[in-house]
């Protein structure tokens, strides 16, 4: 990746900071949402949802109990009438918009689903943030997969050109282009500060999503049978799905203390030497999960995806202090962790507080 994993000490997110902040979270009862949702918590910030239903059954949301300490609203981000409501309701002094449509195959099913969603979404939550004069900070997540992939095998820095072969991947870089649009027009120095968060192939304990690599494998062992690989021979920048919330969290409170300095797009992703092939992982997860777990090539042709992407996150590393914490073995142990216990009943709102304290553990010790 071309930055050298920092020590501990380098992540330096403040409790106080986050205790009894209001916060607006879109996607919050998404799989990524949910598990920021939970850590904002955690935090003891006074934590504000705003998305659709979970959109799968089992969900993180549901099975994690997210909505326990929080306020959850439903509403789709693409009704710029309710969202404004919701975040005047709220009254945040931070937005971290998550809510997305956020898988490449069903883009090529539903394009205009997937252009509604991320880029007329991304826009109403930045009129909504416009007409709220007490935002100091919105952090717009959108993806590695922003970037123009010409097939190079080189990790993306965050001055490449924006691209986006399907509907998906250049939706999200429309969306990119949209924040900065709204970052120079619409919020002056003594305004909100806007930034972009470009994460990795992300993994953890909920995903129950169609078409991701992990939630398939789970799946597919639960009933015997093997997992069915598009590209076993791909290679993406896998991590936790801890450490890129960790950098969204740390961008957030850097926005607030010197917006000027951070008002931006930030990478975030794993240190150097973790990418993986899908077929590398999944044998990974196999062997942690149950003997005669396995994986065999889908059949038939299947829509464009990059066979290669790596993402840079050096920018993060020096400038925010931020560092990914777990190396992908770590995260496949702490993956296959939580659906272990999700398939012996286990308190799952419980499991998931504890892997929350014990990756605050590495960043402390």
């Amino acid at each position: 990746m071309g930055f050298r994993q920092g020590a501990v000490e380098d992540l330096d997110l403040n409790p106080r900071f986050w205790r009894g902040k209001k916060v607006l979270l879109t996607g919050h009862t998404g799989f990524k949402g949910g598990w920021l949702a939970l850590w904002l918590q955690t935090l003891g910030a006074k934590v504000a949802g705003y998305a659709l239903p979970p959109p799968t059954d089992p969900s993180f949301f549901d099975t994690a109990r997210v909505a326990y300490a929080m306020t959850s609203n439903v509403g789709d981000v693409r009704d710029l009438a309710s969202l404004t409501a919701a975040v005047r309701q709220s009254d945040p002094e931070i937005i971290i918009h998550m809510a997305a449509q956020s898988l490449v195959r069903p883009s090529y099913e539903d394009p205009v689903a997937t252009y509604s969603t991320n880029v007329m979404g991304t826009v109403n939550v930045l009129e909504a943030a416009r007409a709220q004069s007490g935002v100091r900070a919105v952090v717009v997540v959108t993806s590695d997969k922003c970037y123009e992939n010409t097939g190079a095998q080189r990790e993306f820095r965050e001055n490449d050109r924006l691209g986006g072969h399907d509907p998906y991947s250049n939706s999200k870089a429309c969306a990119e282009l949209v924040a900065a649009a709204y970052r120079y027009s619409f919020f002056p120095g003594d305004g909100a500060a806007i930034a972009t968060a470009r994460a990795g192939n992300v993994i953890g304990g909920g995903d129950w999503s169609a078409d991701r690599l992990v939630p398939d494998a789970i799946r597919a062992f639960g009933a015997g049978r093997p997992v069915k690989l598009r590209y076993p021979h791909a290679t993406r920048p896998w991590q936790h799905v801890l450490d890129p919330l960790a950098g969204y969290l740390l961008l957030a409170e850097k926005l607030c203390a010197t917006p000027a300095d951070y008002a931006e797009a930030w990478n975030f992703g794993p240190a150097q030497n973790q990418a993986m092939t899908v077929a590398d992982v999944i044998e990974a997860v196999a062997k942690k999960w149950d003997g005669g777990a396995r994986w065999e090539q889908a059949p038939g042709t299947h829509p464009h995806e990059a066979q290669y992407l790596g993402i840079n996150a050096g920018k993060a590393c020096a400038r925010l202090g931020w560092t990914p914490r777990l190396d992908i073995a770590q995260a496949i142990d702490w993956t296959v962790e939580w659906y272990r216990a999700w398939r012996d009943g286990a308190d799952l709102r419980r499991l998931s507080e504890a892997q929350l304290d014990r990756y605050r553990a590495l960043a402390t010790a």
